[in-house]
Parts: C-alpha cells; sequence; structure tokens
C-alpha cells in the first residue's frame, strides 16, 4: 500500500498546531510503517542525514495517531563503517531511547526491502551490537547478555536493553494497565527515569501472556521485545519454567525468546517473531 499525506494552507488552517509543524519543518519526507505484533513504528531510511534527529517535537508529530503517521515509536536507518547499519530508536514522545526489540526486528525486515542486506544482519543499536536473521516475515534477533537479576518479593527487575519491572498479575485480561502500569513506572524506585512494566499470567509449563505498559508510550502497545524477552527470562530465574525456549502471548500476536544459561548469566538470548511492511507515504 503506497499513502500520500497532502497537507494545504487550507486544511492546516483548521487543524491542530501539529499539521502546521510538521509542515513548517518538512516539505516532504518518504515514511514507511512496520509493525511486529502489532508494535508499530515510523521508519526512516536516513542514510544521507537528511532527517532532523534533534527535534523532538517533529518526531513525536509524526508518532501521533490523529494528527501525524502514528506509531509506538520512530526509527531511523543510518550508515555504520563496518557493519550493515546503525539503529537510532525514539520513543512516540519524541525522545531518543533505549533498545526496542520489536522495532529492532522491523528494522532488519526494512533494511532487506532497501536490499541492503538478504537474509542476516549485523548493526549497532544504543545497547552494542545485534545480530539478526529474517526468512520470509519471520525475524529473529540476537538481545545482549543478562547477567543480573534482581528478584523480590512482588516483582522482578532487570534490563534486557531496556530496564523492566516484571510481576504477575491473575486477572490479566480486566487488568486496568494504564492506571496501574503508570504507578509503578513513576513510583519508587525508579521515579524520573521510570521502567517499562510487565504484567504476567502463567498459562503452561513454557507459556506466558504478557501486558506492557511502555514508558515513552505513556501507554499499553501491543507488544514489547524487550518486554517479553525480560519476561521469558524473570520466570526461568523463578523457576516458573525450565524450559529454554519460550513462548510469550502478547495483545498482538505471538513471540518467542529463546536462550542459554551459563553461571547464572543468560547468554545467547534470541527475541523470534513476526515483523511485517505495513505501508509507505511521503509526508
Amino acid at each position: 500500500m503506497n499513502v500520500v499525506f497532502n497537507f494545504n494552507d487550507d486544511l492546516t488552517s483548521h487543524k491542530p498546531l501539529e499539521y502546521s509543524y510538521i509542515c513548517s519543518i518538512i516539505m516532504e519526507q518518504k515514511f514507511y510503517k512496520y509493525q511486529g505484533t502489532g508494535n508499530d513504528f515510523v521508519m526512516i531510511d536516513n542514510r544521507l542525514q537528511t532527517f532532523d534527529k534533534n527535534n523532538t517535537k517533529l518526531i513525536a508529530s509524526l508518532c501521533d495517531r490523529r494528527f501525524g503517521i502514528g506509531g509506538d515509536g520512530l526509527i531511523l536507518l543510518e550508515n555504520h563503517n563496518s557493519l550493515d547499519f546503525k539503529m537510532v530508536y525514539y520513543n512516540a514522545d519524541g525522545n531518543e531511547s533505549t533498545m526496542c526489540g520489536n522495532g529492532g526486528r522491523c528494522l532488519v525486515a526494512f533494511a532487506k526491502h532497501l536490499e541492503i542486506i538478504k537474509n542476516k544482519a549485523t548493526f549497532e543499536a544504543v545497547d552494542g551490537l545485534h545480530n539478526a536473521t529474517i526468512k520470509d516475515d519471520i525475524v529473529s534477533l540476537q538481545m545482549q547478555d543478562v547477567d543480573t537479576v534482581n528478584t523480590y518479593k512482588t516483582h522482578v527487575f532487570l534490563n534486557t536493553g531496556s530496564p523492566h519491572h516484571v510481576q504477575f498479575e491473575d486477572d490479566i485480561a480486566n487488568f486496568d494497565i494504564r492506571t496501574k502500569g503508570a504507578k509503578i513506572r513513576y513510583g519508587a524506585p525508579y521515579h524520573t527515569e521510570g521502567t517499562n512494566v510487565n504484567f504476567v499470567k502463567k498459562l503452561s509449563d513454557n507459556a506466558f501472556r504478557v501486558r506492557t505498559y511502555e514508558r515513552g508510550v505513556e501507554g499499553e502497545t501491543l507488544s514489547c521485545g524487550t518486554g517479553v524477552t525480560a519476561v521469558a527470562i524473570a520466570m526461568h530465574v523463578l523457576n516458573e519454567t525450565s524450559n529454554t525456549t519460550v513462548d510469550l502471548k502478547v495483545e498482538g500476536g505471538t513471540l518467542q525468546v529463546s536462550f542459554n544459561v551459563e553461571d547464572g548469566i543468560y547468554k545467547n538470548v534470541w527475541l523470534i517473531g513476526p515483523a511485517k511492511f505495513v505501508f509507505e507515504g511521503t509526508i
């Protein structure tokens, strides 16, 4: 699908500031939209360094679902001196953020579309190097090793490229994730820096349902790649599963996380699932 957004003077004069702001900053910007289990992203090929990366207001406007393109985040694909490409990720609030697992998987699919890669990739993200493979719509992304998992009476906390709070919730289907998630995200000990918050219900020995409140989006997303990675590792630490390949059912579908454990360190961690093109356009 190809979509062209045209904002003329008559239209922008009757719309909120976001429309006028976008039009005043960029005359024309080619973009692509990708999603991984419902976690969606605005993708921009920035190999020529034409996009204003420091303009947080512009990025937030492009991610706005009512007055822009719409997305949980915006990702720039850039050149790298020695690797296939570089990933620069922004939350929907316009601020550059920590690693996004589903975003990384979608960027691999985007790189293949641009013919930068074929079936394998090595790229740099904010948390370091990542390897990936792609076959049809399935992208497998190698995440960073995890050597520290903090367990508490009520929850588990760990960093899988982004910080994640993990806790059980029995009535997960009817849970008020926005209210409860925000309370944890801004509460002690996280405060200003904040954390992503994952609520988990065990379905079987190797399957768990997950709902995630994401910081930067400030609400629930249909899927969170670093979140399900954190959940899979947390469930293994808590002995809720003995499997090293775990299925995670999210609101937007199903993801899989596999890993090895050596001396308490989680290595060879892979996030696996679909990454699909939605549409492209010019704004």
